[in-house]
């Protein structure tokens, strides 16, 4: 890390744990800090106008250059213009970090991105958040670095939320689902701190449990995967809403790889190879970071679960199995003792239906508690719904709420609770929960949805660890402009065998060399046409398979050249690769490279032949990756069974294939300022080895 970017990180520190505050603004400012007194911020504030001695009560300091010193944190609510002059005075004041309120910078155009660049320019090593960003809550601090009113309250611990949406942030700090929010920051345009940077520096504050990230998509990919690899060592699970799904045009792409991966599919990979757990709305996106804010994080998907009616707990057996959540059975001494305790007609199962007889009945509850509880289960859930206020029935689910919480920390049990309908588990009820350290999720079908994502990312964990592949740093280089040049199969067989790609025996020849050549050879042969001119050579009639002897290639010889006249006029026939018929396969894979611009390099490895584009059966690993990656990869395609003895048949070469496809990943990592794209297809596997038998690469300048 540069000096620079040590202080910028050292100034982030500041504005994360602000000992002072500054708002520079008008009327709405003097409410942002009256505001933050009001939520019980402790330190020292400024109110900064020129113009008026004070607003809304706030006696104002007429300029930064009269703050007693640089504040740790200071919002700017001010024109864009004169939020690049108040940024070079705080950064000369020696200010910690700025939050910019102001729009119109590098969104705009040419111009404004020249403004984001002064404006950067301006701020130095001091923090700069925005611009055109809502700001930065601090529960932690209770620093609301914030020009509206918003929901939240001050908190011991919790999640850390980052969006890319002002709204969407103002939006979930109303939300009434008791979410335990330690910051939460709108990144804006992201002009010096982004995603990465701000998770970083907030894996460092122990208080923090879990983030969860709202995004179009990343600007920064090596630094949010440093990021990320050092969650997942300290056990911090990210949780990422990712949208602006899109897929990458495909007419510049002559290869059949970008067919199969577009954008969205390396998010995939990307939160794959880091354990990034990824949810696909704004309710499994608070859910799953309650089920994390405890910080009491299962270690894996056993479930002992406790219901007070058969429906719930039919429900509860049906979205535990839906989401990888196992129910061991109880032992002969627990159902000994529930039956001493419940009526005949309870079911002595898991979940366990414990009734309502015993409903209100301490004692009786206990005992049930303690009896379900003595269970090797990584966890408990209790499936609870409150009635209305008026019924008077509250108390009964307060008790049964207490002496759950009580013997789950009597024995050892991590747990949650769920409701079944989302509203009826009152926030009187998820704060008390919250505060034991019990996770409060409303709705049983998205409560076990989110309790299976956590409990998972504590199964994967330590594999993803052990794999390795989530400490590189996938590579990401410069875009590259216009469609490049087109090496033919002989060229592009070359340069992949000197990596170590098994490629058939085979001679580069011409038409009228090629019987000469075939009998050096040996029949039987592939004859194929060499242009890079023919990209797709089977469309073109410029495949012949099979030949047995001399008739067969020359009559071969004199169809082609008239099927490429006729396909592709300009084109000559002039010159022609032979080699040897490789053995009928186990299984036929493709395996290319795809060129994401800002965003890196994929290995994609899928079932390949003439079935590529009909089955879309493919796994993206980014660019560098491990042989474990390349093997799990493999083994997760959904036409892995072809590989692993199917119906009988010789289970292909592993190891082989592996080491083909670790080749292709050399030769991209190694070319990869100039690569565009690359397609081995089909890649032909056997009981012994793998061998190419066709291969496009496209280079640009």
């Amino acid at each position: 890390m540069s000096q620079h970017a040590a202080r910028i990180r050292d100034n982030l520190k500041r504005l994360l744990a602000p000992c002072h505050l500054a708002f520079i603004g008008g009327r709405s400012m003097a409410r942002a800090l009256k505001r933050c007194a009001e939520g019980g911020y402790q330190g020292q504030m400024w109110l900064v106008n020129p113009q008026h001695d004070s607003l809304e009560g706030v006696p104002c300091v007429r300029s930064v250059a009269d703050l007693p010193c640089g504040p740790d944190a200071v919002f700017i609510a001010t024109n864009r213009e004169l939020t690049l002059a108040c940024v070079a005075e705080l950064a000369a004041k020696g200010a910690g970090g700025a939050i910019c309120y102001a729009s119109g910078f590098a969104e705009t155009g040419a111009e404004g991105q020249a403004l984001q660049q002064q404006l950067l320019d301006a701020a130095g090593d001091m923090a700069l958040l925005g611009p055109n960003c809502y700001g930065l809550l601090d529960y932690l601090h209770s620093s609301a670095l914030w020009p509206v009113a918003h929901g939240g309250k001050p908190v011991e611990k919790g999640v850390a939320v980052l969006t890319q949406s002002g709204n969407f942030a103002y939006n979930l700090s109303m939300s009434d689902r008791s979410l335990p929010v330690a910051y939460m920051a709108s990144v804006g345009n992201q002009a010096q701190l982004g995603v990465a940077e701000l998770m970083d520096v907030l894996l460092d504050e122990p208080r923090v449990t879990a983030i969860g990230l709202h995004l179009e998509g990343l600007k920064n990919v090596p630094g949010f995967a440093r990021a990320a690899h050092k969650a997942l060592e300290k056990g911090i699970p990210i949780i990422a809403l990712k949208t602006g799904v899109s897929q990458i045009g495909a007419e510049l792409a002559l290869s059949h790889t970008s067919s199969l991966a577009g954008s969205d599919a390396l998010y995939d990979s990307l939160f794959e190879r880091l354990g990034v757990i990824r949810v696909s709305g704004p309710v499994s996106f608070v859910e799953t970071l309650k089920a994390a804010a405890c910080g009491n994080l299962p270690a894996g998907g056993n479930l002992i679960a406790l219901a007070c009616s058969g429906g719930d707990a039919g429900l509860i057996a049906d979205y535990a199995e839906r989401n990888d959540l196992s129910l061991p059975k109880l032992d002969d001494s627990q159902r000994v003792e529930l039956a001493q305790v419940l009526p005949s007609y309870a079911n002595l199962a898991n979940p366990l239906d414990f009734t309502t007889a015993i409903w209100g009945d301490r004692d009786a509850l206990d005992q049930m508690l303690d009896s379900a509880l003595r269970t090797p289960a990584d966890a408990a859930l209790l499936v609870l719904d409150y009635p209305g206020e008026a019924t008077g029935e509250r108390p009964q689910c307060d008790l049964l709420l207490e002496l759950y919480c009580a013997a789950l920390t009597r024995h050892g049990k991590t747990g949650f609770v769920a409701s079944a309908f989302p509203e009826l588990l009152p926030a009187s009820a998820r704060e008390r929960l919250h505060v034991q350290g019990v996770a409060a999720l409303q709705g049983v079908e998205d409560g076990l949805a989110a309790w299976g994502r956590i409990a998972g990312y504590q199964q994967r964990r330590q594999a993803l660890l052990a794999l390795g592949e989530s400490a590189l740093l996938p590579l990401c280089p410069q875009a590259l402009e216009g469609q490049g040049q087109l090496l033919d199969e002989w060229q592009s067989k070359q340069a992949l065998r000197a990596f170590g790609l098994p490629t058939p025996q085979g001679v580069l020849s011409t038409p009228a060399e090629a019987l000469a050549a075939a009998a050096k050879l040996g029949y039987p042969l592939v004859l194929k046409a060499v242009s890079a001119e023919l990209p797709h050579k089977t469309e073109a009639g410029a495949v012949a398979l099979n030949l047995r002897d001399a008739p067969a290639l020359q009559n071969a010889l004199e169809q082609m050249r008239q099927r490429i006249a006729d396909y592709a006029p300009g084109v000559p026939f002039d010159q022609l690769l032979l080699e040897r018929m490789a053995t009928p396969p186990l299984a036929e894979l493709i395996v290319g490279i795809k060129r994401e611009a800002g965003f890196g390099l994929a290995l994609v490895i899928g079932a390949g032949g003439i079935l590529v584009e009909l089955l879309k059966d493919s796994r993206s690993l980014l660019l560098p990756t491990t042989d474990g990656a390349i093997r799990a990869a493999l083994l997760s395609l959904r036409s892995a069974p072809l590989l692993q003895g199917f119906r009988g048949r010789e289970a292909a070469d592993l190891d082989a294939l592996v080491a083909a496809i670790r080749a292709v990943a050399d030769y991209a990592c190694e070319n990869a300022g100039q690569l565009l794209e690359l397609d081995v297809n089909p890649l032909l596997v056997n009981a012994q080895g793998a061998v190419a038998v066709d291969a496009l690469i496209r280079l640009g300048k």
